[in-house]
């Protein structure tokens, strides 16, 4: 009778042996086989990495570009210099508003931009649809602020001076003389950046503008 009672215990130890086994086997995860093309090794994945944009950009003869601190200009020749014993590439753009030409070296373009897109345009006109926002601070600070974002050489910001300044109004008491200095200056960028992209005349322009600045009666009185 006792010898019994020993292979009992024995077959317990042996069923809670393989239980506590194949609970461990559950729980281990084996990682699944990629299907291989035969002979090929399993090889890790890449991930491409994109490429900055470089300075040197490609600019052809008669494109329009944005120089920041003076606008919208057209390029009217490539031309070469030695300077020393340096050969030197050069664009000459020309600024008509004014009446002015720039040589900018191709190695150091880094300034110039394209002219906006149809869809930059659209956006700059429901910038300009919207309503301005009033700084309580200083004019001096405000005037400095604006200037920065007209030589900054961005579409959208520009935009953004343009609705921030206008008065819905052409009489000149409505405006102090530097307020109305800067609100011309970026008017009359973005006006030149439309008239490029758009290649419409600029009264058509102007029209464009003021319909969205609300300023549709300063145009009728100037027909």
């Amino acid at each position: 009778m006792p010898r019994k009672k020993k292979n009992k215990k024995v077959n317990k130890t042996k069923k809670l042996k393989k239980i506590i086994s194949l609970k461990l086997k559950s729980n281990i995860k084996v990682p699944e086989k990629k299907n291989l093309v035969s002979g090929q090794e399993d090889k890790p994945e890449i991930k491409k990495v994109k490429k900055q944009p470089t300075e040197k950009r490609v600019y052809n003869l008669k494109d329009f570009v944005v120089y920041p601190k003076h606008g919208v200009g057209k390029i009217t020749s490539i031309e070469k210099a030695k300077i020393g014993e340096i050969d030197i590439q050069f664009y000459k753009i020309l600024v008509e508003k004014e009446k002015l030409t720039l040589t900018v070296p191709i190695n150091q373009q880094s300034k110039l931009r394209p002219i906006a897109t149809i869809n930059q345009i659209n956006k700059c006109v429901s910038i300009l649809k919207t309503k301005p926002k009033i700084k309580r601070t200083m004019w001096s600070r405000r005037a400095q602020e604006y200037d920065q974002k007209i030589n900054s050489g961005k579409i959208y910001e520009l935009a953004e001076v343009v609705k921030d300044l206008n008065k819905n109004t052409d009489i000149i008491a409505d405006q102090s003389y530097s307020e109305r200095q800067l609100f011309e200056k970026a008017y009359e960028r973005l006006k030149s950046e439309f008239e490029a992209v758009l290649k419409v005349s600029p009264e058509e322009v102007q029209k464009k503008m003021d319909k969205a600045l609300g300023r549709t009666k300063i145009s009728e009185q100037m027909e």
